[in-house]
């Protein structure tokens, strides 16, 4: 049995051998046939091909070496001369669910993913792409080809001639982005500005995604591989036809119909089918616009009237409100001076606030016809944006459209009465409202300002500036002085307001008298002293050396004999020098009498009667020195440190 079934077993194997030598005789057959009808081709190397001729098999070869080796030579003039990472063309054969399959003339074809086509969905059979060549073959033999890559390395180029030679290019408008569009061109994407998708601005650029369109390529930043393109340059140049045709048939006056384009803060752009003009915010109406989109709206459709037009820049200047009659025209006629109207604030100002009677028609109401009061003061003080107020008509001018209000003519004047109100020498509370340098200005009522003189402050206090008296806003107590009604002034006092003290001061600071007092100041000349009841007086400095001939400092308490009183003005001059040195004076004449009393006896009772005649001698020159002193303080006021110095000095001396 194992006999016959080896036997079975060689007669398959000897069958099959047979059926496939009679398969590759056939396939050998048709593979000669096939080189026979294939034609030359020009510029094809057969010197890739190593396909063994003569290995194959001999078995009925009909054709000799020679003719073999000429058919070898047409076969390989078929084939394509390749290397990796060239750009070529080729065609697509055939397209499967995910693959293009591209021929190349090479000995196999190259499969390329459906995703680099994309951008292509007409792709079919027969076009012609340029594929990039990633290898010969891969493990499996395989040609590995890119259509994307060489898309990339011929974009730029392609880009460049576009740009030199002026070309419509197609492009894909993949997404958008901040300012404009994403488009692929030849690969590369490209920057499509919003300005440049229409010569009409655009609103939605979402319905622009997704779409191929036809652009230009309008700059290209080679260092950072940057390509700006446009599709409003496609179209630019028939306008500007267009708009020579239109300029040329303008007129001034003209009244056309238009198409709100865009609006801007300034003025509305309005398309006159073609051609731009501008309708400026001050001529879209006779009343005050604070913005273009209170008249007009987008897209909107309206007549408007040439104003001017420049035909060398292109520019038209266009009126809305022109065709409407001027409200000055239909204002009224029966208003006059005096009249009052309402009217809403529509600009305000540092001089005044604009009115609007009613739209186009406006008066100005000046900040000084705001109030009657003579302070600086702004119309931001009394008015805003939107209030509606009441005003009387000063001034009207119909031809010039001119209108000046006034409001505080709505008030009765308070100067009109001010003699009863505020009679001289009245009591009256005041508020502060502005200094200088010789006085305050203080405010009774709205409309009634009044001076105090830096002088009628205080009655014993010296004040440089009124800022150290008082301070703004504060109320202060005053006493009419003086009325001068015509020139609408008021003159005021605060010291009057209470009584002189200086009736009391006459009293208590008699000359020669003495008092404590504290150094306030000390200047180059003299120095000030706050004497009892809050009243200061002058010590010339000569006059304020102290006994161990120091100068006493700030806030130091010393003596001071009063050496002159100025009631009229207000004026007090003392010496501490004066307490010590008449004070030793007098120590030393009793020292001098004791003395001559201890050496007098009973017989020399004459002579006491001379000693006595002598001391009131003395005692009289003293006073009358004294009295000069005084005489010539009062004559020479500027000099009095000098003249008393000297003299107090002279009088040391003989004593």
């Amino acid at each position: 049995m194992s006999e016959k079934v080896n036997e079975n077993e060689n007669i398959q194997e000897e069958t099959v051998l047979e059926n496939q030598t009679e398969t590759v005789l056939s396939e050998t057959e048709e593979v000669e046939t096939a080189v026979e009808e294939i034609k030359p081709t020009e510029n094809l190397n057969a010197s890739s091909l190593d396909f063994d001729w003569d290995g194959a098999s001999n078995k009925n070869d009909d054709y000799s070496k020679t003719q073999r080796n000429e058919l070898k030579q047409i076969y390989g003039e078929t084939l394509s001369t390749i290397s990796e990472k060239d750009v070529i063309d080729g065609t697509v054969i055939a397209l499967t669910e995910k693959d293009v399959i591209v021929n190349i003339g090479y000995k196999s074809e190259g499969v390329i993913s459906q995703n680099e086509f994309r951008y292509n969905p007409n792709l079919k059979p027969g076009d012609s792409v340029e594929v990039y060549i990633e290898s010969q073959e891969d493990k499996t033999g395989q040609l590995i080809l890119s259509h994307k890559k060489a898309r990339t390395l011929r974009s730029w180029e392609r880009v460049n001639n576009s740009l030199e030679n002026d070309e419509i290019i197609n492009g894909f408008i993949k997404c958008r982005t901040k300012g404009g569009m994403i488009v692929d061109v030849f690969g590369i994407e490209a920057f499509l500005p919003g300005s440049q998708i229409d010569v009409k601005p655009i609103r939605d650029y979402d319905v622009f995604v997704g779409k191929t369109m036809e652009f230009k390529v309008v700059k290209i930043n080679k260092e950072f591989k940057n390509v700006v393109v446009s599709h409003k340059a496609l179209i630019e140049a028939e306008l500007e036809e267009q708009k020579i045709k239109i300029i040329e048939r303008l007129e001034k006056g003209q009244v056309l119909e238009g198409t709100v384009k865009n609006i801007t803060s300034y003025g509305v752009f309005i398309d006159l089918g073609g051609v731009d003009g501008l309708i400026h915010i001050t001529d879209l109406s006779w009343g005050r616009v604070n913005h273009p989109e209170e008249i007009v709206e987008l897209d909107q459709k309206l007549n408007v009237v040439i104003l001017d037009f420049d035909e060398s820049k292109k520019r038209i200047a266009l009126g809305l409100k022109q065709l409407q009659e001027h409200p000055w025209d239909s204002l009224n006629t029966e208003l006059k001076v005096g009249d009052n109207v309402k009217g809403r604030v529509v600009v305000i100002a540092d001089y005044g606030a604009f009115i609007e009677i009613k739209p186009g028609v406006e008066g100005l109401i000046h900040v000084s016809e705001m109030s009657w009061s003579q302070h600086l003061r702004t119309a931001q003080d009394f008015f805003k944006i939107g209030d509606v107020v009441e005003a009387q008509i000063l001034t009207l001018e119909r031809d010039e459209r001119k209108m000046s209000l006034g409001i505080k003519q709505l008030k009765a004047d308070p100067w009109e009465n001010i003699e009863t109100k505020y009679v001289i020498g009245s009591k009256h509370s005041a508020k502060v409202k502005n200094f200088t340098n010789f006085g305050i200005f203080v405010e009774l009522e709205e409309g009634v300002d009044g001076l105090i003189h830096i002088s009628d402050l205080s009655w014993t206090k010296k004040i440089k500036h009124p800022a150290e008296f008082t301070e703004i806003d504060s109320e202060i107590e005053v006493m009419v002085l003086e009325i001068d009604k015509e020139n609408r002034r008021l003159s005021l006092g605060h010291k009057q307001v209470e009584e002189n003290p200086w009736d009391v001061f006459e009293t208590l600071f008699n000359i020669e008298s003495e008092h404590e007092g504290t150094v306030i100041k000390i200047g180059a000349k003299e120095g000030f002293i706050s004497m009892p009841y809050g009243v200061e007086a002058i010590c010339p400095v000569t006059h304020l050396k102290k006994e161990d001939g120091t100068m006493p400092v700030e806030d130091e308490k010393i003596m001071v004999k009063v050496i002159d009183f100025h009631k009229d003005a207000k004026k007090i001059v003392v010496s501490h020098l004066r307490t010590y040195k008449e004070r030793a004076k007098t120590k030393t004449t009793q020292a001098n009498y004791q003395s001559d009393i201890e050496k007098t006896t009973l017989g020399d009772i004459s002579s006491l009667s001379e000693l006595k005649d002598k001391l009131s001698s003395e005692t009289k020159k003293t006073a009358k020195k004294s009295s000069k002193s005084n005489k010539k303080t009062n004559n020479a006021e500027n000099e009095t440190t000098e003249v008393e110095d000297t003299e107090v000095e002279d009088t040391d001396d003989k004593n």
